[in-house]
């Protein structure tokens, strides 16, 4: 585990503190892609960011907010640098992140159970009695959901539904 100096935890703090371009409701620190803040000298920070996924268009506008954070926080010079080692995985999103997502009416992502490949289901699209952890409603909690579309508005949320409350939803896909 890396030892943060005080100014290093202050300016993790401030950056991750920028709310996420596609998703405000969470802050970069909550979707735990924001990797580590490193001081180079009384000036000067570097900022490690790891993108959801290789192609994310919103990287460009998470690095413009950060360096405007750390400006008006009072650094001079802030270079964000895109890291994709260790690729980032929804493991990453914190506690209170799920949390707020739910709160928000997006199903978050199923823990991860092992490392490695994602895998693909062929079969159906029902979850309720199908998978160990179903994709739960976001509105009233039921797990008897379905998928109508692998992509919604963002590529890293599919379109479901709930066949109790009949509500459509986001899911944040595993990863």
């Amino acid at each position: 585990m890396v030892t943060l100096t005080p100014l290093e935890a202050e300016l993790l703090a401030v950056a991750g503190s920028v709310p996420d371009p596609e998703l405000p409701v969470l802050t970069l620190q909550e979707l735990g892609v924001l990797r580590a803040v490193h001081v180079r000298d009384t000036d000067s920070v570097e900022v490690e960011l790891t993108p959801t996924y290789t192609g994310c268009p919103a990287v460009e506008a998470m690095s413009t907010d950060i360096e405007r954070a750390l400006r008006d926080h009072g650094v001079r010079e802030v270079t964000v640098r895109t890291v994709l080692s260790p690729a980032w995985s929804t493991d990453d999103i914190s506690a209170e992140g799920r949390r707020k997502l739910r709160e928000f009416g997006i199903a978050p992502p199923r823990a991860q159970r092992t490392a490695g490949p994602v895998g693909i289901a062929l079969g159906p699209t029902r979850t309720a009695g199908q998978d160990p952890e179903p994709v739960r409603c976001p509105h009233c909690g039921s797990a008897d959901t379905e998928l109508l579309s692998r992509f919604s508005s963002t590529a890293c949320k599919a379109l479901r539904r709930c066949l109790d409350c009949r509500e459509p939803f986001d899911h944040f896909k595993e990863l």
